[in-house]
């Protein structure tokens, strides 16, 4: 299941921006007395904890006064314009956590899809070649063999690794059915036919793998 994280802003800090964004647009004027605690409650449809934490922000910042017994004033036009543009700031920046989030989420889903598809891939190329033994593999002939030269008859090919020799790719030429003569030279791309392991023992044999 895919994890969803959201990002979101807690209500009390919501009613704080948008009384502060009301007192910049000058719906407020300093010395204006705004709602008591109960009536922000009401307006906002929130608890009344929720309306004193708003309030509690803007009293913190200086943009309104509590003084008890004198309810909600405000005091400060400039230090709200700071507010809100310090939560534009923040906004901004949620809103590229959030995109890289959606981003990370969605490339971890496309990545998890493309591990199954190749899961599957494999299988059914398995399952294929194991019904279908003439499918040829390939292996690239490097300087790390120290057969480099030598022919399939003189390292005994077959017999060490039950593989049928049926093409050889050198400088951009295909030789079909080389015979047992044919040496290995760097570079070369051997095909080869037989079981399921043959590819597996090729390797091991060619270039000494324990």
């Amino acid at each position: 299941m895919e994890n969803k994280i959201k990002l979101t802003t807690p209500r009390y800090q919501q009613i704080a921006t948008d009384i502060a964004s009301k007192i910049a647009e000058g719906h407020y004027k300093v010395g204006d007395k705004i709602y008591a605690r109960s009536s922000l409650a009401s307006q906002y449809g929130v608890s009344s904890e929720t309306a004193r934490r708003a309030i509690c922000v803007l009293d913190d910042l200086d943009i309104v006064d509590t003084t008890k017994g004198s309810g909600v004033i405000i005091k400060s036009y400039e230090n709200a314009i700071k507010f809100i543009r310090q939560y534009d700031n923040l906004q901004t920046i949620d809103s590229l956590k959030k995109n890289i989030i959606e981003s990370v989420n969605k490339q971890k889903k496309e990545l998890d899809y493309f591990s199954n598809v190749l899961s599957d891939l494999v299988d059914k190329t398995d399952r294929f070649r194991s019904t279908n033994p003439f499918i040829p593999f390939e292996i690239e002939i490097t300087a790390e063999t120290p057969y480099l030269n030598k022919s399939a008859a003189d390292i005994n090919f077959w017999h060490n690794t039950a593989a049928t020799i049926i093409a050889i790719k050198r400088n951009g030429n295909l030789l079909m059915s080389p015979g047992p003569y044919a040496s290995f030279c760097e570079n070369d791309v051997f095909y080869f036919i037989g079981d399921k392991d043959c590819l597996e023992r090729v390797q091991k044999f060619l270039f000494l793998e324990k």
